[in-house]
Parts: structure tokens; C-alpha cells; sequence
């Protein structure tokens, strides 16, 4: 199971990416999937690369 438009969590400082909100700091729109990010978008608490998120199960 894909979990490409769920939530996701910086693995370093716990923030999390939650599609429904978006990210206002950097104006992603609610409901723009992780996956959908652009390719410079980074943590907004700690500029972790968006590699350093992990998937939040259910």
C-alpha cells in the first residue's frame, strides 16, 4: 500500500508534511500530495532534505 499522498514526517526533527494542509511558509497548497512537492522544497523547521521523510502509517 502507497502511502505517496499520506503524511509524512521529518525523520531528524519530527515535523510533519500533511497534504491537507500544504506548507503556507513556502505557498504549497492544501492538497498537493508529498510526492508533488517541488523538487527545492525542504523541512520548514530544520531544511532537511525531503529525503530525510518517512512515511506515517495509519
Amino acid at each position: 500500500m502507497s502511502n505517496e499522498a499520506g503524511i509524512f514526517e521529518c525523520r531528524i526533527c519530527w515535523y510533519v508534511y500533511d497534504p491537507a494542509e500544504g506548507d503556507e511558509f513556502e505557498q504549497i497548497p492544501a492538497g498537493t500530495a508529498f510526492s508533488s512537492l517541488p523538487g527545492h522544497w525542504r523541512c520548514p523547521q530544520c531544511d532537511a532534505e525531503q529525503s530525510a521523510f518517512l512515511p506515517v502509517n495509519d
